[in-house]
Parts: C-alpha cells; sequence; structure tokens
C-alpha cells in the first residue's frame, strides 16, 4: 500500500533521510521510531505530499506521488504533529470545508461529519468555535478531516500528543478498527509503549538511515536484548548505530 523506494532528503549539506527504502503492506499499523532529528517527521512530510525528495520515489496504492499528487493523495489522510486549523469557524464547519476540498456531495459530507464527530466523542462542541476548544479536542478534530474522505492510508506524526488517557485509548481502538478493514497506518512516534501495543512492525531511524525494522519481538532479537523492554532495545540499537557510524 505504501513504497518508499531509496528515499533521500538534502538540506543544503544535511542528509535528513539517507536512501530509505520500505514497504508498508495493505492493514499493516507501521511504527516509525528515532530519535529527535533522526527523520521521522521529514519522511511524514514527504510520504504526505509536503516535501518533495531530492532522490527516491514514494507509491501510494499504486499511484506515484510525484507523477500523480492529486491521486495519491485522494487516497491518503495525514494527521500532522502540530494542529493547523481555521478557528474561526465551528467543529462542523470545518469538517464541511475539508469535505468540499474533497468534492464530496451534500448528503455523503454530512452523514460523514456527524459520524465522525459521534465516532471522538465531539457531538456537544460541534457548533461551537474551534478557537474554544483545547489542544486535545483540537487533535481529535483534525483526525476526524482526516478520516472524512475515508482514506485508505492513514500517515500520522505523534497522535497521542496532547490527547488526556480517555483520547489516546479512543484513538488506538480507532486505528486498529482502520486496519482491521484494510486501511494502512503509518506512525511516527516517540512513545515506544504505544508502538509496542499498537504496531505490527516497527522501523528505527537514525541520522537518516533505516538501521533495524521488524515486530518487536525481531528486534529485541537484533538487540540481544530478548529479556529488556522496547525502551532498552531502541536505546542499544540507536547505540550500537552511533557507534558503527564512529
Amino acid at each position: 500500500m505504501i513504497s518508499l523506494i531509496h528515499l533521500t532528503k538534502r538540506f543544503g549539506r544535511l542528509t535528513a533521510v539517507n536512501d530509505v527504502s520500505l514497504e508498508i503492506p495493505t492493514g499493516e499499523i507501521f511504527g516509525f521510531l528515532g530519535p529527535n532529528g533522526a527523520g521521522k517527521t521529514t519522511t511524514i512530510k514527504i510520504i504526505a505530499g509536503i516535501l518533495e525528495p531530492t532522490e527516491g520515489t514514494v507509491i501510494i496504492d499504486g499511484k506515484n506521488l510525484a507523477e500523480d499528487p492529486v491521486g495519491a493523495k485522494q487516497v491518503t489522510g495525514f494527521i500532522p504533529d502540530r494542529s493547523f486549523l481555521y478557528e474561526k469557524l465551528s467543529g462542523v464547519e470545518f469538517l464541511q470545508f475539508v469535505t468540499s476540498l474533497y468534492g464530496m456531495d451534500k448528503r455523503r459530507s454530512e452523514a460523514k461529519t456527524k459520524e465522525l464527530l459521534a465516532l471522538f466523542e465531539m457531538e456537544p462542541w460541534a457548533g461551537n468555535l474551534i478557537e474554544s476548544y483545547s489542544h486535545g479536542m483540537k487533535q481529535r478534530l483534525v483526525m476526524s478531516a482526516a478520516l472524512i474522505h475515508e482514506p485508505r492510508v492513514i500517515v500520522v506524526d505523534e497522535p497521542m500528543v496532547g490527547l488526556d488517557p480517555k483520547g489516546a485509548k479512543l484513538v488506538k481502538t480507532i486505528f486498529k478498527s482502520l486496519a482491521s478493514k484494510g486501511v494502512s497506518v503509518f506512525m511516527s512516534t516517540h512513545t515506544l509503549a504505544v508502538a509496542e501495543e499498537m504496531c505490527d512492525r516497527i522501523g528505527i531511524i537514525h541520522e537518516g538511515r533505516l538501521i533495524a525494522l521488524g515486530t518487536a519481538s525481531k528486534l529485541r532479537q537484533k538487540a540481544g536484548a530478548e529479556e529488556h523492554d522496547l525502551e532498552a532495545v531502541f536505546l542499544k540499537l540507536t547505540e550500537d548505530a552511533q557507534s558503527g557510524g564512529n
């Protein structure tokens, strides 16, 4: 469903993403982990079509992002780590605005808006201006907007940021439900417990390079730390990569 082929992104002399290749199949929740500055958000923005790669190719649902950006984005939902919203609109108005961007007819727009406001438990505040929302409510609204066109791929950067425990549990449940229906989820996170709980596979990026890929158990084996939690595995693998690069 998502193919990254020799993906590279340079900013001047800095190589933020260095020859990353990945295949994310249908219905997989994929966790993308790495230290600060490792290249996670840059990779996310390339997949979402916000940044152009210096080299390499992104294929989403069979569509080359460079050759058919509209087609690729029509099947992609993007959830950034920071919400960017029109705060003088109400929640309902914002979702209806998003449906108009996707060319959805009025009947489908109203039905999906109602469905998602209920799913994210936002119905009591739907008519309120977004400027009155808490950070967590804004994040739920952004997620609703990303799902409203029924994408086949969800690209999400730090999904649990700003959510209270109840909201985080709700989002986990929603993502797992979507994956069970064939939606692929590419998820960047700093939270190792979230990755271990939710993700079918995990990739670890360090200094722009993909240094490890597999299930949590396989990463433990690679790190030689079967008895340790994922945090210990993560630290061991990134430390090994660091020492190997010196």
